[in-house]
């Protein structure tokens, strides 16, 4: 769904609860933004379409017919749509403030620090602060979605969409194209996978995140793709990891910076132009290439030439 869509959908909700008396459509087209600038008949398939949304999700839009007025009236009664008294056990509240900490630092963040609010302005403790920090105990849980692929992928099975993208095969420097139907992301061993129908192959596949390039295309409808009963992601992304080579990477380190780099390196060679020289030690180039981006103007990768040229694909598609 669209940024454009959601955002009329929300307005046509907060006008909908807000009105005391039924709105015609043709004040809800004046009133809610998104429909004024439409024509009369666009404006009413518009209109169709999103009330068969709103109720499709559990929203419930009132028709009020007035024998005094020509055309109907719409609203929402708020004490249809508010949910009821939420009460939860304390194990289960630890559960969501534990969830809520997990999703720290992925896209779904926000909306999980959102439902913690909610659920603690209706007097629920979930014992999970709400903040930058989200915790601050000796032992906290991460998920990290920082691979430019997962929130494309995370909507397309959400969606149930067929999605398209460059992949790079583990150990080789050649890109090829994949159409997937996306059956889930399973995160093992730090590492992210799509499992999936591989299309070209005509066969189940996983695909680790970090080997995705460039950006993911969603084709075709919403629910096209029909997950197979029984199915078990974790199974498909169990293989042992695939066997590579540690390498070193030379890199430099703008002086008096990147002291957390530098501890990490097998060797640190002083420099007389700004500029320290690095050895780290590397299996996978793209975390590598990941780490090295995050450091911005503070570090170079000068070798190997494929470390050095995912650095630089990261760069580009940030920019982009």
């Amino acid at each position: 769904m669209s940024r454009r869509k959601t955002e009329r959908l929300l307005n046509l909700v907060i006008c909908l609860l807000a009105t005391r008396r039924p709105l015609s459509a043709e004040q809800i087209r004046q009133a809610v933004p998104g429909y004024d600038r439409d024509g009369d008949e666009a404006f009413q398939r518009m209109f169709e379409r999103d009330k068969n949304e709103l109720r499709e999700i559990g929203i419930p839009i009132d028709v009020v017919r007035d024998p005094w007025e020509d055309e109907p009236g719409y609203r929402i009664e708020r004490q249809s749509y508010e949910l009821p008294e939420i009460t939860l056990e304390p194990d289960e509240a630890a559960v969501l403030g534990l969830a809520a900490q997990v999703w720290q630092r992925a896209s779904l963040a926000e909306a999980a620090s959102g439902a913690l609010l909610k659920l603690r302005a209706g007097g629920l403790a979930t014992d999970q602060p709400v903040g930058g920090s989200m915790g601050g105990g000796a032992l906290e849980l991460r998920v990290d979605t920082r691979d430019p692929a997962f929130p494309a992928l995370w909507d397309a099975v959400r969606d149930q969409r067929v999605v398209r993208f460059d992949y790079r095969g583990a150990g080789s420097e050649s890109v090829r194209s994949r159409t997937v139907e996306p059956w889930g992301v399973v995160s093992r061993r730090g590492k992210w996978y799509l499992a999936g129908f591989d299309r070209d192959r005509q066969a189940p596949r996983a695909f680790r995140l970090s080997r995705i390039t460039g950006q993911v295309a969603a084709l075709g409808k919403a629910g096209a793709v029909q997950v197979p009963e029984g199915i078990d992601l974790r199974a498909m992304v169990g293989f042992p990891d695939e066997p590579m080579e540690e390498r070193v990477a030379v890199v430099r380190v703008r002086q008096g910076t990147c002291e957390g780099l530098r501890q990490l390196a097998r060797a640190v060679h002083p420099g007389t132009d700004g500029w320290d020289e690095a050895e780290l030690a590397f299996s996978d180039p793209e975390r590598l290439a990941g780490w090295m981006a995050s450091l911005g103007a503070d570090v170079e990768v000068v070798e190997p030439p494929d470390a050095r040229e995912a650095v630089i694909r990261r760069l580009k598609g940030a920019m982009a």
